[in-house]
């Protein structure tokens, strides 16, 4: 009996050393988030309870307070054309990599509301703000955007959801447990959000260096588990209690949608209307999950009306 056991031991230490050699292959976290890696990086970095936070401000110090929230992977970028448009405009415009994206910190916790509150209650304190400010979220950051103003509705004026995530995702069992999970999605999962990414358009070959501009991220380590960790919240969140909370707030709201979104359908807007009745609803045509990039004169437009109809007494 011995010799099939040795055999059977052998072929589970190159089943193992395979399934090592093909985690090593396909992972592209390959280095570590310091502060080295973040010389020369545009914007600006602070010191928070959890890590450190990359973030960009812009605008006159005296301009009202505008925050920019992005979503699940694609880090503060994503906002360009609404920071500019807001900065324009006269706001001061804050934006800033959530953790676990971009070039802020990536601890090993978990990603969900109360880490996502934390992290913008101590931005807003580093920067002095005392005055409400109008919040916007875009896709996953519908999700970190709705918790804040449920949990600390008093420091938001005005909240903004673009494409708000509103519903909940199955997952598979094996992403689910420990160890296991995490092996599986960082080996499958990760090394293609890169070229996933062009699906959030409708024209994708409008921004043809969109993959180009994600990639960077994807080689310190903690990215992948970040994502991982912030899916498991989403698919065990309750989306009508989530935007309740908005209402219960009792903070004015605008929702901007993209017709054709491909990625978190329009069809999911009744989710947040029905929960946030008092909302301003604004479907935007020729666009995908990306309405401020693809249509940004009509969306900037919308926005600004919104925010000038809620100014501060």
């Amino acid at each position: 009996m011995r010799h099939p056991i040795r055999y059977v031991l052998i072929a589970l230490a190159c089943a193992v050393a395979s399934a090592a050699g093909y985690y090593a292959w396909k992972n592209p976290e390959n280095a570590t988030l310091d502060a080295r890696a973040r010389e020369g990086a545009p914007g600006e970095f602070v010191e928070l309870r959890h890590g450190w936070t990359h973030y960009e401000v812009a605008g006159p110090d005296t301009g009202r307070v505008a925050v920019l929230v992005h979503g699940f992977s694609v880090p503060m970028y994503i906002w360009d054309s609404t920071f500019v448009a807001l900065r324009e405009a006269g706001y001061r415009v804050i934006r800033y990599d959530l953790y676990g994206r971009g070039l802020s910190d990536r601890p090993d916790v978990t990603y969900d509301g109360a880490l996502f509150d934390a992290q913008l209650d101590e931005l807003l304190d580093s920067q002095h703000v005392t005055q409400p400010v109008d919040l916007m979220g875009l896709s996953f950051g519908g999700y970190v955007t709705a918790h804040y103003v449920a949990t600390h509705g008093g420091r938001v004026r005005t909240l903004t959801l673009v494409d708000p995530v509103a519903a909940r995702r199955t997952i598979p069992a094996a992403l689910r447990m420990p160890i296991v999970g995490t092996f599986v999605w960082q080996a499958t999962q990760v090394p293609h959000l890169a070229d996933n990414q062009a699906s959030d358009f409708l024209h994708p070959e409008r921004f043809p260096d969109w993959a180009d501009r994600y990639r960077p991220q994807m080689r310190y380590r903690g990215f992948g588990r970040a994502l991982l960790s912030s899916a498991l919240t989403v698919a065990s969140t309750d989306f009508d209690t989530l935007y309740a909370g908005v209402t219960r707030a009792g903070v004015p709201t605008l929702l901007i949608w993209g017709k054709q979104d491909s990625t978190v359908s329009i069809r999911l807007a009744d989710v947040v209307r029905r929960n946030i009745p008092a909302l301003e609803f604004f479907p935007v045509d020729s666009a995908g999950h990306l309405p401020h990039l693809e249509q940004a004169p009509v969306v900037n437009r919308r926005l600004l009306e919104f925010l000038a109809a809620h100014s501060p007494r």
